[in-house]
């Protein structure tokens, strides 16, 4: 089998992965995985976690490879899928992380956001205090503005394809999305 071009886009690679190109799989994960990770990530504050349902979304992508369709962008459906997978979670643990905790590697959350870099050490800490107050204010968020909010800055998603991958009108995507921006706009105006 030829080698799948990596300018192909992302829905000819899944019908072409779908058709048994198993190349173009990974084309498609190599793609997709890290903001898929991202946005489990930011919704659950553990890496542990967003590795087991980032696993869960690869492994429903696989497993819906079969059926897939071209109804709309792929990132649409595959953010969908990894959706699905954190309510589901939700659902069954219906515990919430705080982020002051520890998360599996050891470090907290917004730890690991910053590289190591020749910065001065004031310079340093004003990042981490506003990457501290917006992670803080993201987890303060209700988990559907929060998800609203992730969808778009992690899934590059409009406000009609969060409204298909939550599974609500496009209006209630738009509140939801307005929302989380005003709240976390009000929370970052503290630090101005």
């Amino acid at each position: 089998m030829q080698e799948p071009d990596t300018t192909v886009s992302d829905e000819a690679l899944m019908l072409a992965y779908a058709s048994g190109q198993a190349s173009a799989f990974e084309v498609l994960y190599d793609r997709h995985s890290l903001r898929i990770w991202r946005y489990l990530f930011r919704n659950t504050g553990d890496a542990a976690l967003a590795d087991d349902l980032g696993q869960e979304v690869w492994f429903a992508v696989v497993d819906g490879a079969s059926g897939y369709q071209v109804k709309a962008r792929f990132t649409t459906w595959l953010f969908t899928l990894a959706h699905h997978k954190l309510v589901d979670h939700w659902r069954r643990h219906k515990k919430h992380v705080s982020l002051d905790e520890d998360t599996s590697d050891g470090m907290q959350l917004a730890e690991t956001l910053f590289a190591h870099s020749g910065f001065e050490p004031e310079r340093i800490q004003g990042r981490k205090d506003v990457a501290r107050a917006l992670l803080d204010a993201l987890a303060d968020l209700p988990d559907v503005q929060r998800a609203a909010f992730l969808l778009q800055a992690e899934g590059d998603m409009g406000i009609a394809d969060i409204a298909a991958a939550t599974g609500v009108p496009h209006e209630t995507a738009k509140t939801r999305l307005r929302y989380a921006r005003a709240k976390l706009r009000q929370a970052l105006e503290v630090l101005a």
